[in-house]
């Protein structure tokens, strides 16, 4: 019951955003009311995976938003959009041996050996986006990891492709196999769009740290390979679409002309803004960046107290340019709800 009430909620939100309704119309907070005091004095790590990612900085600011809050001490640390990086990053953090540690971005599995460490140092862990399975008890000593339901969202942005692409639709989805739920993400936009008569014209892996320099060339080469018959861009991330304009430009492809884009997550400022300015990108799926980091503060709360994970789920919002218009100047996702008040509320 408690499943299907979620989805339901979830599809609700996805869907006024697809009207174009007011993005910030008030809404009633559904989020944990109870809870512990924040705990004092605490210093606690934040493991970003990439922060030129905009959803990853989105709830880095979050978290330290909301630690003035509880009080706490909050050291980043940028693992820069690389393995090594990451692993590098969770070994400073054992070194300053902190209250918590916050998994901002990386999927667990990838640094299983380095947060066995963590594990066996008894630091709580909570994340951000860290593997399949949301909500309390993840793999890898995970306390709770905080996202919106990845398929949900997955499903919404390849439904807008479906709706406005008709019979003839020709997508190519752009993912990175270094994380399960980006395959996970794609792997289902691929099955929705397959299933309801459209063509995945191709299924393209290339590295989220590395499309700075890849999807201006790549870019190029599928607009040869395709032509006219690349009707749309679906991604597991926005940051894919950061650096198709200049090719699409160079083509002759107008800012509002196809391949038209739709990022299945996070809802950064510069989708928000391409989106505004019909600049190649249509859509995007946001998630509540600023929302989840006020969530990742009190989980790792709860963790840090000895108290059950709240089991909290986030729901996204399909962004369109319609809807934006409603918005004022703003190019966030950033629900009106009264959540810092509920979260001040239990901790103070």
């Amino acid at each position: 019951m408690q499943k299907r009430t979620m989805l339901k909620t979830l599809l609700a939100s996805t869907v006024l955003m697809g009207l174009g309704m007011p993005m910030l119309a008030q809404t009633a907070w559904d989020g944990p009311t109870t809870g512990p005091k924040a705990a004092a004095g605490k210093t606690i790590v934040v493991l970003a995976a990439d922060l030129k990612n905009g959803g990853i900085l989105g709830v880095t600011n979050g978290i330290e938003e909301a630690a003035k809050v509880t009080g706490w001490e909050v050291r980043v640390i940028d693992g820069a959009g690389s393995v090594q990086g990451r692993t590098a990053a969770i070994g400073q953090a054992l070194a300053l041996q902190p209250a918590g540690i916050v998994i901002n971005g990386f999927d667990a599995t990838e640094q299983q050996a380095a947060l066995e460490g963590v594990a066996a140092a008894k630091i709580p862990m909570v994340s951000w986006h860290s593997g399949p399975k949301i909500g309390c008890d993840a793999p890898g000593g995970i306390f709770a990891n905080v996202s919106t339901d990845a398929m949900t969202v997955s499903d919404v942005a390849a439904k807008w492709a479906i709706e406005d692409g008709g019979k003839d639709i020709g997508v190519v989805i752009f993912t990175d196999s270094t994380y399960q739920i980006a395959i996970d993400k794609a792997d289902r936009m691929k099955k929705d769009i397959e299933d309801a008569g459209g063509k995945v014209l191709e299924y393209v892996d290339t590295p989220i740290a590395d499309t700075s320099t890849r999807m201006g060339p790549l870019t190029t080469s599928l607009l040869q390979k395709y032509g006219s018959s690349w009707t749309h861009s679906l991604a597991i991330n926005d940051l894919y679409f950061d650096f198709m304009g200049p090719a699409l430009a160079a083509a002759g492809v107008p800012g509002d002309g196809a391949p038209k884009a739709g990022s299945a997550g996070d809802g950064s400022e510069a989708a928000f803004q391409r989106i505004r300015s019909a600049q190649y990108q249509t859509i995007t799926v946001a998630e509540p960046l600023n929302l989840q980091g006020w969530q990742l503060v009190d989980e790792l709360n709860r963790a840090i107290s000895g108290e059950a994970c709240s089991g909290y789920v986030t729901a996204p919002a399909l962004v369109t340019k319609a809807g934006l218009e409603k918005m004022g100047d703003s190019n966030t996702f950033d629900p009106d709800s009264p959540y810092r008040d509920a979260y001040t509320a239990i901790w103070k």
